[in-house]
């Protein structure tokens, strides 16, 4: 049953005072988790462009991502957030620091990355009131972008355009728009649902959920994205709830709009680290994974491992076709008889993300599930 966010978080935000039901947009208006599109405001690069061939697009990876879904199914399923195109606001410029901001905790969320050596951490409490950060790393252009309603965190390359947030949502999942062509890009799926990259899956990089005291403590020279955002917002007020300690949306069964698929296998919000690729999806249960160390599973007929990093409290997915043994041990994982880090197996690791199980098996019913 679809409830209304003002209701839902009215019951489920016991003890956290909320500005609203949402984040606060450029108007100062409150808003929620998307915003619906409106060609009167939040005006793109891609409005002024007279010829749809001289618009910019973001580069998009040569094979496209497996769907369970067609586009047309998708487009059908797309709802409104409840705030106008970038009622949301995107980070366009942000600035970064040596140090934490004062508002961070050491249990506190936030999403690492490292590319060509240059190292960035992205709090959460910050990132819940944009969703898009526009960034250059390492001299590349890219998107880090996080959802609070799935719980996903990923990384996109975005090449001569911006991303932005289209105030739409599928399956909860936080909808992009790219300020090029203006198509529609599900963050879960990497893949356009409309406008004239439909089909297109865009190119990705790993990001990292994890906390500020695991990742400080494995990239001490990293650089954090800073509260100078250009915008006043009520950062560390978070209008869903809190993960240190988990409470609100983000440990409730409830969810804000009706799944595309429900599934009972876990507990809605039970985090899950999924990978896909142009011919499935698998999840594995993050909590079982740091746990044990190491789970297997399939796509089709080829073996999966995952492998957990405990220093980062994270993992990682690697294609095991030749169904290797790999086995912890104290000096890391061992495959032949010899050693490796969580992140450097010799196997063809596939990219994968943090997401909570009711999204994941929402967009992907096929998917298999290890716990």
């Amino acid at each position: 049953m679809r409830i209304s966010r003002r209701r839902f978080l009215a019951t489920v935000g016991a003890g956290v005072t909320l500005g609203g039901a949402g984040c606060v947009g450029d108007d100062g208006a409150t808003a929620g988790a998307g915003s619906e599109p409106d060609s009167s405001t939040g005006t793109s690069a891609a409005s002024t462009a007279t010829d749809q061939n001289d618009r910019p697009e973001p580069p998009t990876a040569a094979s496209r991502l497996h769907l369970d879904y067609g586009t047309g199914t998708l487009e059908e399923n797309i709802v409104s957030g409840g705030v106008p195109k970038d009622g949301i606001p995107a980070i366009d410029d942000p600035t970064f620091a040596d140090t934490p901001p004062d508002g961070l905790a050491p249990d506190d969320p936030v999403f690492g990355v490292v590319r060509d050596g240059e190292v960035k951490a992205y709090p959460q409490y910050i990132l819940v009131h944009h969703e898009i950060v526009n960034d250059t790393i390492a001299g590349d252009a890219v998107a880090v972008t996080y959802c609070p309603l799935t719980g996903t965190a990923q990384g996109f390359e975005r090449g001569p355009v911006e991303f932005g947030v289209s105030g739409r949502l599928v399956n909860s999942n936080l909808t992009m728009y790219d300020r090029g062509t203006d198509s529609w890009w599900p963050q879960m799926l990497a893949t356009g649902i409309k406008g004239p990259l439909t089909g297109e899956s865009l190119r990705e990089f790993r990001v990292i959920w994890t906390t500020w005291s695991h990742w400080s403590g494995v990239y001490p020279e990293t650089r954090i994205l800073t509260e100078d955002t250009g915008f006043s917002r009520r950062y560390g007020v978070d209008p869903y709830g809190q993960y240190n300690e988990k409470r609100g949306y983000y440990s409730s069964t409830r969810t804000l709009f009706e799944p595309l698929q429900s599934d009972s296998r876990a507990h809605p919000k039970a985090v899950v680290i999924g990978t896909r690729t142009e011919t499935g999806a698998l999840a594995f249960d993050k909590e079982t994974l740091l746990s044990q160390g190491v789970l297997t599973g399939r796509i089709d007929d080829t073996p999966y491992v995952a492998i957990a990093d405990t220093d980062l409290a994270s993992g990682y997915v690697y294609a095991n076709p030749e169904s290797m043994s790999v086995a912890a041990s104290d000096d890391g994982y061992m495959i032949d008889g010899t050693a490796y880090d969580a992140d450097s197996l010799p196997l063809d690791r596939t990219l994968s993300f943090d997401a909570m199980w009711f999204a994941w098996a929402g967009f992907y019913p096929g998917s298999g599930y290890v716990n």
